[in-house]
């Protein structure tokens, strides 16, 4: 089943004015909101119906704006926004808050792309494109926060879609969210590229003083060329770099998430120098990093990338990768190696410590033979 108006998959309908984060995503739209410019879309009919746009639970509305080329906004009402991990996972935390699904900043190596097909949406364009928006998402979750079972557990944002991609400008979800969290005094973390974060630099201050936060930022590609190519819809790694340095000088802590690192693209020492030493000059307090996951979704995503823009590349990664989800034993113990040496070289002594504690390792640093566990997908 397809979405009405697949048209505005077309790349062509990305628009540079989507990724610059210089901060045309940063700034101006934040005060953009439901406009009478907005095309609102037909809901269906009904149980039955033949009518293309799929009855997701609790839709409101469906809407395209001009502000968002090429974006469909599909604005639910959720019935709770607090997910439990599973009991199989070995994330570091128990429970999520994703107040969107899907996410513009369309980076061809999601590991969430598969997500998607959840919803009878393909994991490539759909992806990038049909958004899911819980627009009560702050109401909701002040409402479970309140229950007497509530035991205060970690919870983490940004492991799913990016809670600061450009349509949080539009919606201004992640203040309420933010607000409900510190006020019921539970500990979160947020990881996320998007430099709207910075809107919210004041409240996180607030927050701070009221409970354990964490923030870290996806950043592992520095070369900009690359990053356009590869996250067309990304802030800028400048942007993200100086958003970095207004966290450290706001006096919050900022780790980073460097992944993944691209075989035969970023994993060489002049790539690999850049990244550790931009990001120390950025005043990161921790670094993670780690090989590619091609987990279904997003492989095809990913193969239709190289196959694009480095053909030359298709077979090395057919070599590497075989049809697994991880890059090859004897290629993640070199990697790993050599994350080690950068690391060293500009004084980062651990990992990315916003979702664990203080001098725990993180998986595939400091332990060369270890393989990332099934589930570790979204942060290692």
């Amino acid at each position: 089943m397809r979405w009405q108006g697949q048209e505005l998959n077309a790349p062509s309908a990305q628009g540079d004015d989507r990724r610059t984060g210089e901060v045309p995503g940063s700034m101006p739209l934040e005060a953009a909101g439901p406009a009478a410019s907005d095309s609102v879309l037909p809901l269906p009919a009904g149980p039955g119906t033949t009518d293309p746009l799929i009855p997701l639970q609790g839709l409101v509305r469906s809407v395209r704006t001009p502000d968002f080329a090429g974006v469909t906004f599909h604005e639910v009402l959720a019935k709770s926004v607090l997910n439990k991990v599973g009991g199989g996972s070995n994330m570091p935390f128990e429970w999520t808050v994703n107040p969107y699904r899907g996410c513009s900043h369309a980076c061809v190596y999601c590991f969430a792309r598969k997500t998607h097909t959840y919803l009878d949406m393909d994991s490539g364009a759909d992806f990038d494109s049909q958004l899911v928006v819980k627009v009560n998402a702050a109401e909701v979750l002040r409402r479970e926060l309140a229950r007497p079972s509530w035991q205060h557990h970690h919870v983490a944002m940004g492991t799913n879609t990016d809670p600061y991609q450009r349509a949080e400008g539009r919606y201004k979800l992640m203040p309420g969210i933010i607000r409900a969290l510190a006020d019921s005094g539970t500990p979160f973390s947020i990881l996320t590229k998007g430099t709207l974060l910075a809107r919210d630099i004041p409240l996180l201050k607030e927050a701070s003083a009221q409970t354990e936060i964490g923030m870290g930022i996806s950043l592992a590609l520095v070369d900009p060329e690359l990053a356009k190519r590869a996250e067309p819809g990304t802030p800028t790694p400048r942007a993200r770099l100086e958003l970095i340095s207004r966290l450290r000088d706001a006096g919050l802590p900022c780790s980073v998430m460097a992944m993944p690192i691209l075989p035969w693209l970023t994993d060489g020492d002049e790539s690999l120098d850049a990244l550790f030493s931009a990001l120390a000059a950025a005043g990161a307090t921790g670094v993670t990093a780690g090989a590619l996951h091609l987990r279904p979704g997003a492989r095809e995503w990913y193969l239709q990338f190289l196959a694009r823009h480095y053909p030359e590349l298709s077979g090395k990664y057919a070599g590497l990768y075989g049809k697994g989800t991880y890059a090859s034993k004897e290629y993640r113990d070199w990697l790993a190696g050599r994350i080690r040496f950068f690391k060293a070289k500009y004084g980062f002594t651990g990992g990315a410590r916003f979702l664990r504690p203080t001098g725990e390792t993180a998986p595939g640093e400091g332990r060369p033979d270890a393989a990332p566990a099934a589930g570790q997908e979204a942060l290692f």
